[in-house]
């Protein structure tokens, strides 16, 4: 796997969209795009997107109707399959953990992938109801832009390469990816850059935001379950006996101040939430178990690290100063990793970067590099190149039973941005 250490940049503040605005498009992939864009066979693909409007909206509904609870992404996973087979791609499978791969091959004796993808997963529950509602040009259920937008985009890139007879210097992945949202874990693109052994050379995500938008870092995070377990009895005759929820309070108060004492300082953004808390059978019950999940994020690897150790220790001295503190018998508990996203950053400097963000001046927009917790967190984090675009058009309520897309894009150049971006990275072959 080709590693591109010099490209990787360790952050020291957070980046937001608007400073990052300001990054300057070298002059030669400005004029590299324009030439791409200008040429026959891309012209062709562009119009081709524009003409296949109504397709790719039915592809979307098609889609969107299909559920992909968290680790549950198979049956949308085998619909996105036959959409890649049916626009005609050189091969096809599924791995070992779901994602849905299909190649495209570009010249013999090229070496490296350029992937392009989207994730397959929503974040609502089996049972959710999916079911596309239309209300004028406007298109409600959830899911139906995080990121099954992002799935009907690919398919439309794949078909207008074909239409159009567009062949690359490098072979093309185009990838419905698993578990990026919550507890998924992002082990879709895990599996991808630790044990497929697949030559990645750079990677394309497309995953929310507006025309414009481009993530260039990763915010990474850890997420833990802890778990406080007790023998349990009645509230008014066990009254005395280690209370797990008790304990669980004591956690949060350390764990809280310890934690805000750290975040507070003068270091780069880092944040800490007590996300879900659970257990206990009735209000006159002692529990017998007591849980919580809990999410750390930070720009700087160092820092993540550090308000880790802090949370261990906030555990471990809670716990020690409960069981000491009188109650009878003890509390015993248990801490299960449940997420571990690595953070990092690229420099705007390298060609991937700059190639996005001139194809995006080309349409007219601005670019805006940024920082997300996306898929390309586990490239990023190793120093292959990569960004994650956005899916275009208007929309809103994401993650939301009320979630909404409107595409307002007469051309839908989102999709030939994404195409313009893949197409410059790949190479065009004559």
């Amino acid at each position: 796997m080709k590693q591109i250490a010099w490209g990787l940049l360790m952050t020291f503040g957070l980046l937001s969209y608007s400073t990052m605005a300001q990054e300057k498009i070298e002059a030669k992939y400005t004029k590299e795009v324009e030439r791409l864009a200008s040429t026959k066979q891309v012209k062709a693909a562009f119009d081709f997107i524009k003409e296949q409007k109504d397709e790719t909206t039915q592809d979307l509904i098609t889609l969107t109707e299909v559920p992909a609870p968290p680790f549950m992404e198979d049956e949308r996973g085998k619909v996105f399959s036959k959409m890649l087979q049916e626009a005609g791609v050189d091969s096809i499978w599924t791995d070992k953990v779901g994602n849905v791969i299909g190649l495209r091959k570009g010249s013999p004796g090229e070496s490296g992938y350029v992937g392009v993808d989207a994730h397959l997963d929503v974040v609502f529950p089996e049972g959710t109801d999916v079911t596309v509602k239309k209300v004028g040009d406007t298109l409600k259920a959830p899911g139906i832009g995080d990121d099954t937008r992002g799935l009907a985009m690919l398919i439309s890139m794949l078909k207008a390469m074909n239409k159009a007879e567009i062949k690359t210097k490098k072979d093309i992945l185009i990838v419905g990816t698993v578990g990026e949202e919550g507890l998924g874990d992002l082990r879709g693109m895990k599996h991808i850059f630790n044990e497929s052994g697949l030559d990645i050379d750079s990677w394309i995500a497309i995953d929310g935001g507006s025309l414009g938008r481009i993530s260039n870092a990763g915010l990474g995070s850890k997420r833990y379950k802890l778990t406080i377990k007790g023998p349990g009895g009645h509230s008014w005759g066990a009254f005395g006996l280690a209370n797990p929820h008790h304990a669980l309070g004591k956690v949060i108060a350390i764990f809280s101040k310890d934690a805000w004492d750290y975040t507070s300082g003068d270091i780069p953004r880092t944040s800490f939430n007590v996300g879900r808390i659970g257990g206990g059978t009735s209000v006159n019950s002692i529990p017998f178990e007591s849980w919580m999940e809990v999410d750390m994020r930070a720009v700087d690897p160092k820092n993540l690290d550090e308000i880790e150790t802090i949370f261990k220790k906030s555990v471990e001295k809670a716990i020690v100063e409960y069981n000491n503190s009188g109650v009878r018998d003890e509390v015993t508990y248990e801490l299960i990793k449940i997420g571990d996203r690595p953070s990092g950053e690229l420099s705007p400097s390298l060609p991937l970067i700059q190639r996005s963000m001139a194809a995006t001046q080309y349409f007219g927009a601005t670019p805006s590099l940024g920082r997300g917790s996306t898929n390309i967190n586990i490239p990023v984090s190793k120093g292959i190149p990569s960004v994650c675009i956005g899916r275009g058009g208007k929309g809103g309520g994401a993650h939301s039973l009320h979630e909404w897309f409107l595409n307002d894009e007469p051309g839908d150049e989102s999709i030939q941005l994404a195409l313009l971006i893949t197409l410059a990275q790949a190479g065009l072959r004559k």
